[in-house]
């Protein structure tokens, strides 16, 4: 996997590459949630790279990125992708983001908008968390630091996926990879990363300076980031597109990734008919 030194951090991505006969095809950057990697996009990947250069990025302690000291915070991780986007050379670049990666592509937007050409947002939110359920997520994200993941499994699984997906025998080896990615983290890292998200500030006020075309896309059984965020997003958001995904939790790219591929590739489309 490459990396990428900005910031002060080492960055790593996954690249396809410019289709070999699109060489200026525009580029798809993604931007995962918490406690996922860019490999969550694969399927869409796999759609899109015969027509886009498809970069998926991994933030701080998560994926294959290293562990730092500090910076995770939102503004930070903004940060980060400005100067991927940047130090890559290709902007402006279509964003995809999903929850964590929603909450950076808010800020992005509403920022360094010069530096897209759309914005795709994937069970997220506008809005800081929840008093109770930032307090849940500092003390499963202390229990994960001591002990890992297996304590606290069943309490995160149900917030990661929805329950169409954790009742389907067929779901399975999906959960034991992402359970096993999961391990493989510094457990410091990652708590580093639930703290930050738990202690975000909320972006509404910054909506209506996103000026391009917008997706907001959610699963209707989406426990973490409900369809009324997603809701609240699209009001804010002028000309902003909602669409929801039926039998889909928060990790809708994973559960519905026929549905979501075909919402992402139609709206791509739209923005970029040539």
């Amino acid at each position: 996997m490459p990396t990428l030194r900005v910031n002060g951090v080492t960055l790593a991505y996954t690249d396809t590459g410019a289709p070999e006969d699109r060489p200026d095809a525009p580029t798809v950057l993604f931007g995962h949630g918490l406690l996922f990697g860019g490999w969550m996009f694969r399927h869409q990947i796999d759609a899109l790279r015969r027509r886009y250069r498809c970069v998926a990025l991994d933030w701080r302690g998560q994926g294959e990125t290293p562990a730092t000291r500090d910076g995770y915070d939102m503004d930070s991780l903004t940060a980060d992708t400005a100067a991927l986007v940047e130090e890559l050379g290709t902007g402006p670049v279509h964003y995809a983001g999903l929850s964590m990666g929603g909450f950076v592509g808010l800020r992005l937007a509403a920022r360094r908008g010069e530096l897209l050409r759309s914005l795709t947002l994937l069970d997220t939110s506008a809005d800081e968390e929840e008093p109770d359920e930032a307090r849940r997520h500092r003390l499963l994200a202390a229990i994960y630091r001591a002990a890992g993941i297996s304590p606290v499994r069943s309490r995160v699984l149900p917030l990661m996926f929805g329950p169409a997906f954790l009742a389907s025998p067929a779901s399975g080896p999906l959960i034991e990879e992402w359970t096993r990615r999961l391990s493989r983290l510094d457990r410091a890292a990652v708590r580093r990363a639930v703290l930050a998200v738990a202690a975000r500030k909320p972006v509404r006020a910054e909506l209506a300076a996103v000026s391009v075309p917008t997706l907001v896309v959610v699963g209707a059984d989406d426990a973490a980031t409900p369809p009324f965020r997603a809701e609240r997003i699209a009001a804010g958001v002028a000309g902003a597109r909602l669409e929801v995904v039926p039998d889909a939790g928060h990790s809708s790219t994973l559960e519905q990734p026929e549905a979501v591929t075909a919402l992402l590739t139609e709206f791509l489309a739209s923005v970029d008919p040539g």
